[in-house]
Formats: C-alpha cells, sequence, structure tokens
C-alpha cells in the first residue's frame, strides 16, 4: 500500500494542506453535499456523510459551511447538482493513476484532464485500463507524533485495524471499507488526532520510479490534486525517499 500512503505522507510533508485549505475545503463541501444527497442529511444513518463531516472537521472546516453543503445536498438551501465519476490513466514511467470526480460538468472535467495528463507525461486511459490494480480500503492517516508506534499499533489492532504503517512521519492504518469509522471511533476515544479518514483505493502491485522521473510523477500528482474536480488521486507508484526533491 505504499504507493497510496507515500503520496499522502509527501503531501502532509510538503505542507500542501495548509498551502491549499481553500482547495480542500471546496474538495469537502462537495463530497458533503453529494453525501447528504444520496444518503440524507442524518450522520448517524448515513456513514460516508459522517466521514465527510469528521473530515471537514479534522481540517478546520467551519460548522457553518458544513451546515449549508448538508442543506444544498438534501434540497434544504438551492445548490449545484453534482455528479461523480472515476477516470484512468498512466503517468510518467508506466504509472498507473486512479482518479475521482465529484463534478456539476463531467465534459469540462474530462477535457482538464486530458489537458493535465498529455501536459505532465501522462495519458488518460479507458475505463477498466487500471481499475483492475487497485483494491477499496479504509485508511487512517495520524501524525507519528500521536505516539510510539508500538503502542499505536496495538491500540489500532484493539479497535479492529487490519494493518499499520509507519513512513515519512505519519502512521496509515488499514481497515475493511465498512469498518472505517468504527475504528476511526475507536482511535479517538483513546485520544488518538486523526489526520484523515478515508476510503481509498490501494494498489495490489507497485510501479518503481527511477530517480530521474520521480519529479516527473509528483508534478502530475499536484497538477491532478489542484484540480477542484478530482476529489481523490491514487498511484501504484513506489519512489525512494532519497528521490524526492527537496522544497
Amino acid at each position: 500500500m505504499a504507493g497510496h500512503s507515500k503520496w499522502a505522507n509527501i503531501k502532509h510533508r510538503k505542507g500542501a494542506q495548509d498551502a491549499k485549505r481553500g482547495k480542500i475545503f471546496t474538495k469537502i463541501i462537495k463530497e458533503i453535499t453529494v453525501a447528504a444527497r444520496l444518503g440524507g442529511g442524518d450522520s448517524d444513518s448515513n456513514p460516508r456523510l459522517r466521514k465527510a463531516i469528521s473530515n471537514g472537521r479534522a481540517n478546520n472546516l467551519p460548522v457553518d459551511n458544513i451546515k449549508r453543503a448538508i442543506q444544498k445536498g438534501t434540497g434544504e438551501l438551492p445548490g449545484v447538482s453534482y455528479e461523480e465519476a472515476t477516470y484512468e490513466g498512466y503517468g510518467p514511467a508506466g504509472v498507473a493513476i486512479m482518479m475521482e470526480i465529484i463534478t456539476d460538468n463531467k465534459n469540462r472535467t474530462v477535457a482538464e484532464i486530458r489537458h493535465l495528463m498529455s501536459k505532465n507525461n501522462g495519458n488518460l486511459g479507458e475505463n477498466g485500463s487500471v481499475a483492475w490494480m487497485f483494491d477499496r480500503k479504509g485508511q487512517i492517516v495520524m501524525e507519528a507524533s500521536v505516539g510510539e508506534e508500538d503502542v499505536v499499533f496495538e491500540d489500532a489492532l484493539e479497535v479492529g485495524a487490519d494493518d499499520f504503517e509507519s513512513e515519512g512521519g505519519f502512521y496509515t492504518i488499514s481497515t475493511e471499507p465498512t469498518n472505517l469509522m468504527d475504528v476511526r471511533d475507536g482511535l479517538e476515544e483513546k485520544g488518538y488526532e486523526i489526520k484523515s479518514a478515508e476510503l481509498d483505493l490501494i494498489p495490489k502491485n507497485l510501479q518503481k520510479v527511477e530517480s530521474d522521473d520521480v519529479p516527473k510523477i509528483l508534478k502530475l500528482m499536484d497538477a491532478l490534486e489542484d484540480n477542484d474536480d478530482i476529489s481523490h488521486v491514487y498511484a501504484n507508484f513506489d519512489i525512494d525517499e532519497s528521490d524526492i526533491p527537496v522544497e
């Protein structure tokens, strides 16, 4: 699972979460709106909405913004009609890339993605071209400063986690998709601060990227992440920490 967790850790370490807070807010608000539209505005009976609200709070999204997003999703307030889609493609060095989209205009979004891919040594693929290379898993990310690795590992297993990884100053805890929020809640009850909790696509196998191609794949991933309509980007790259450019 290093392909996804490594990208998540690189983003956190580069400070992208703070530098692009406005974009993060936009993406979380879209997710809350769609979740409320599909499953209703009660987070107790809508796990997807509960997860989106939790991530909003973890990223300091104002309560009023969360409330308005829910009301737009349920129809209590007027709002944009969003639809979801998944796109697939290849990046530099043959890296497989999956993109989850929430957009109000699919034609605009796919044109933007095609442009970003071709501009950054990648190409958009057909549906199913790389999806088979990924599995859906719950992924909980915490900063390593929350506690000693052995202790956090034991606590994670105790509340139902399946796997645990420590890399780049972050802990990544894996769960079954249906168990994500239970594990997240269990860790919070033990006093841990959660950085994010998502249902992610985890690569089954990793594609080794040599040093010359590392800046290219990271530049493409940054460009895709920067697009407002792309809610999540996943890739199966494996890169050496020493090859990551220092900013």
